[in-house]
C-alpha cells in the first residue's frame, strides 16, 4: 500500500519539512525597528488597509501593528484576542498534518507546555490588553483524559491562564455532572447560552442555564462582550446518553436578545460569539439577521484552520485548528469606539520557536504518572502515516474497519467519521510504534461492538442520510463534516446532487447491492440509542451486543498484522470531489492547509 498521494518523500521514506526552514521566497524575520520601517514603506500608519492586513496575516506579525502612530500617541487602544479550540487533551508535541502544493507535509507541533510558553510570549506583546479564550473540546480525546474523566486536564488548562472557556460537544462525554465539575474547576470564566438543565423547571418556569450566557471584559477602557454557543445537534451527533439532563437550543432563539443586552445595557463596543458549532453552521450563523451586531464568530468543532477571517453578511468567522497545534490571534486597533485596523493570523504552536515551559512539562508528567505503564505499552506499528483529516476516507479509519471485519467477518463494518487524533508518521524507511496512549487518541471512547441484519434498501437509505449529514446544502443539518467509514462496503456518490439522490453505486463484498437482500453489519454501540440502532442505522434486525470492545479488536489485529500500512483505497468515491477533500464548505475562499 502507498502513503497518502503526494506525500513529501526523502529517499525511500516520508520526511518532515524542517521546522526552522523558511518557505521558498520568504524573508527572514525582522525586529521591531525593521518592522516599523517596512510599515512605512508599505503605507504609513493604520491607513494601509487590506494590503497591509494581508501582509501581516502572511507573516504572523499582527501584534506589532499596534506600534502604529495612533496607539503610541494614546489616541487608540490595541486589543488582542488569542483563541484555541479542540485541544482534545493532546498533551505532547506531536506530528501535525499540513496540505501544501497539493500534497501532505508533516511537522512537529503542539504540546500544552509549548502552548503555555507561546501564550505567555504573546501576552507580553500587549500586556494588560490581551484575552485568551478556548472554544471547547478540551478535556476529552486522549488516554489520560479518559482514565481521569477529564480531571487531569483541569490544572493544565489553569496553567495556561485562560480568561474565558466554552464547553464543546465532547465536554458532555463523561456525563452532565462531570462536565459541570470539570468546567467549574477552571479558573477561567465560563460562557454558554444554549445548554440548560433539562427537566428541572417547576411551575412553568424556564429551564435554568447551566452556564452564564455571556461575559464581558474591559481592556484599555474598551468593553467587549462574548456570547457562547455549543452545537445544538450534540445529542444527535453523539451517544444520546452523554447529554442526559441537558437541553440544547439554537442561537436563533436568543442570540439577538443577548446582543442587544451586550450592546445597550452593558455598553459593549464589540460583541463576539464564542462558538462550537462547526464551520458550516458558523458561516450560516454569520449570514442570519439575528447575528446583526456580532463582530466576530470565534468558531470551533470541525478543526478547520482559517487563516483569513471569512466575511459573512453580519459577522466574520474564524476557527483555529485543533490539538493545541495553533493559536488564532486577532488584533484590533480601536479609536473612539471604532475599529480602525484589524489583523488576524493563525499561528503555529512551534516548539522550535517556543521551548516548552518547564513547569507545565512537569505537570504533564505528573498527569501521566498514574497511568504510565498503560500509556507506554506498544500495541503495534505502522509503515504509512496514520491520519484522519480527509472528509471522505482516511487511512486511520480504514485500519479500524479492517480490524473489525477481520475479527467478525460480517458483510461490512462501519466506524463513525471523526477528525480526532493527530497523525502518526513513521521515520523514513521505518515503522512508527502505536502505543496504547495513541490507541486512546484514535478512539477516545472504548465502545462495545454491536452486530445486526439490514436490507439493501436500508443500507441505501442510511448512506443517503449520512451523505446529507456531511454535505447538506442547509448548513444547519450538517454533522461535524465527515462521512461514516467502512470496510466490505464501497460506494460512489455525487456531492452536488440533492439530498436523497447522491448515491450512484453501492457494492457489498465486491457485488452490487441488492435492495431486497439482507446483509450482516458490525459497528460501535452508541450509549442511549435504541437496541435496534447501529451507527445511526435504524431498525436493524437481530441486534446483538457483543462482549468485546473496539479497543480489544484493534489491539488483537495490530498484534497479528503489524506493521500495518493503511492507505486510501477508494472505499468511498465522489464523482465531483477528490479523495483528499479536506473541507466540505464550498463557495468561500477557505482552503484547509
Amino acid at each position: 500500500m502507498e502513503p497518502p498521494p503526494g506525500a513529501v518523500r526523502k529517499g525511500a521514506g516520508l520526511t518532515f519539512e524542517g521546522d526552522s526552514r523558511l518557505p521558498a521566497g520568504a524573508e527572514a524575520p525582522v525586529g521591531r525597528r525593521g518592522f516599523l520601517g517596512r510599515l512605512a514603506r508599505i503605507g504609513a500608519g493604520l491607513g494601509a488597509g487590506p494590503t497591509l492586513a494581508r501582509w501581516l496575516q502572511g507573516n504572523g506579525d499582527a501584534a506589532q501593528a499596534a506600534q502604529a502612530r495612533a496607539v503610541r500617541a494614546g489616541r487608540a487602544q490595541h486589543l488582542t484576542i488569542l483563541h484555541t479550540a479542540d485541544i482534545h487533551a493532546q498533551l505532547d508535541i506531536h506530528d501535525e498534518f499540513f496540505w501544501e502544493d497539493g500534497r501532505p507535509v508533516f511537522r512537529r507541533r503542539g504540546g500544552v507546555a509549548t502552548l503555555r510558553s507561546m501564550i505567555d510570549a504573546l501576552r507580553r506583546q500587549n500586556p494588560g490588553n490581551t484575552l485568551v479564550v478556548d472554544g471547547g473540546d478540551c478535556f476529552q480525546g486522549s488516554a489520560v483524559a479518559s482514565f481521569s474523566q477529564g480531571r487531569a486536564m483541569v490544572p493544565l488548562v489553569n496553567a495556561i491562564a485562560y480568561d474565558l472557556v466554552l464547553p464543546g460537544n465532547w465536554e458532555v462525554v463523561y456525563g452532565k455532572a462531570a462536565m459541570i465539575e470539570n468546567l467549574n474547576a477552571y479558573s477561567a470564566a465560563k460562557v454558554c447560552a444554549n445548554m440548560f438543565h433539562d427537566g428541572e423547571a417547576r411551575n412553568g418556569a424556564a429551564a435554568a442555564p447551566i452556564f452564564p450566557p455571556f461575559h464581558t471584559f474591559t481592556l484599555g477602557g474598551v468593553k467587549v462582550g462574548f456570547v457562547g454557543y455549543n452545537d445544538p445537534l450534540t445529542p444527535t451527533r453523539q451517544s444520546p446518553a452523554y447529554s442526559r439532563g441537558i437541553r440544547f437550543t439554537h442561537p436563533r432563539e436568543d442570540l439577538a436578545r443577548h446582543v442587544r443586552t451586550l450592546r445597550d445595557r452593558e455598553a459593549c463596543a464589540f460583541v463576539f460569539v464564542l462558538s462550537h458549532m462547526g464551520l458550516a453552521q458558523q458561516l450560516d450563523l454569520a449570514n442570519q439577521p439575528y447575528a446583526r451586531g456580532v463582530d466576530y464568530i470565534l468558531g470551533a468543532d470541525t478543526h478547520e484552520r482559517i487563516r483569513e477571517p471569512l466575511q459573512g453578511r453580519y459577522a466574520k468567522v474564524t476557527e483555529p485548528g485543533a490539538f493545541a497545534s495553533f493559536v488564532g490571534k486577532l488584533d484590533l486597533v480601536v479609536e473612539d469606539g471604532r475599529i480602525k485596523e484589524q489583523t488576524y493570523a493563525l499561528l503555529d504552536v512551534d516548539p522550535d520557536r517556543y521551548p516548552e515551559d518547564a513547569g507545565v512539562r512537569t505537570m504533564v508528567a505528573a498527569a501521566k504518572a498514574p497511568y504510565r505503564n498503560e500509556l507506554e505499552r506498544v500495541v503495534g506499528s505502522t509503515t504509512t502515516p496514520l491520519l484522519r483529516y480527509y472528509v471522505i476516507e482516511t487511512p486511520m479509519d480504514n485500519l479500524i474497519t479492517d480490524a473489525l471485519l477481520w475479527k467478525f467477518q460480517t458483510d461490512f463494518a462501519v466506524s463513525n467519521g471523526f477528525r480526532f487524533c493527530p497523525p502518526l508518521v513513521p521515520p523514513a524507511g521505518g515503522a512508527a510504534a502505536i502505543t496504547n496512549d495513541y490507541l486512546w487518541s484514535m478512539l477516545p471512547v472504548d465502545a462495545v461492538l454491536k452486530s445486526g441484519v439490514v436490507t439493501g434498501q436500508q443500507i441505501e437509505e442510511w448512506l443517503e442520510r449520512e451523505l446529507e449529514n456531511a454535505f447538506a446544502k442547509d448548513a444547519t443539518k450538517r454533522f461535524g463534516g465527515w462521512l461514516v467509514r467502512f470496510k466490505g462496503l464501497e460506494m460512489t456518490f455525487t456531492v452536488s446532487r440533492p439530498a436523497g439522490d447522491r448515491l450512484r453505486q453501492v457494492k457489498i463484498r465486491g457485488a452490487l447491492l441488492d435492495r431486497r437482500r439482507t446483509y450482516t453489519m458490525l459497528g460501535c454501540e452508541r450509549e442511549g440509542d435504541p437496541d435496534n440502532v447501529v451507527c445511526r442505522l435504524q431498525n436493524v434486525a437481530s441486534p446483538r451486543r457483543l462482549d468485546v470492545t473496539v479497543h480489544d479488536v484493534l489491539a488483537d489485529y495490530l498484534a497479528t498484522h503489524s506493521p500495518v500500512a493503511p492507505a486510501i483505497e477508494g472505499r468511498a468515491r465522489a464523482t465531483d470531489a477528490p479523495s483528499t477533500l479536506l473541507s466540505q464548505v464550498e463557495g468561500t475562499s477557505y482552503r484547509f492547509r
